[in-house]
């Protein structure tokens, strides 16, 4: 028996409010693995985008960088 038929087998045994809980913790993890996702393509495109810029020669200094109140 798989994995996912296994699931199915347990949850058509749980009364519907639970099978309501099992289905919003699905959801979650869907929506939690699509966010995962997200973040390792925007780091990889951020990554992607900086490569190199850490060699390129800069008109500011350190005294550029603070700021006095």
């Amino acid at each position: 028996m798989s994995l996912t038929e296994r699931i199915i087998k347990n949850v058509k045994t749980l009364p519907e409010s639970k099978q309501v809980e099992v289905l919003d913790f699905v959801e979650y993890l869907q929506s939690k693995a699509e966010r995962e996702e997200n973040t390792e393509w925007n780091d990889l495109s951020l990554s992607s985008a900086m490569r190199g810029i850490e060699d390129e020669e800069t008109p500011y200094s350190i005294n550029d960088l603070k700021e006095t109140f």
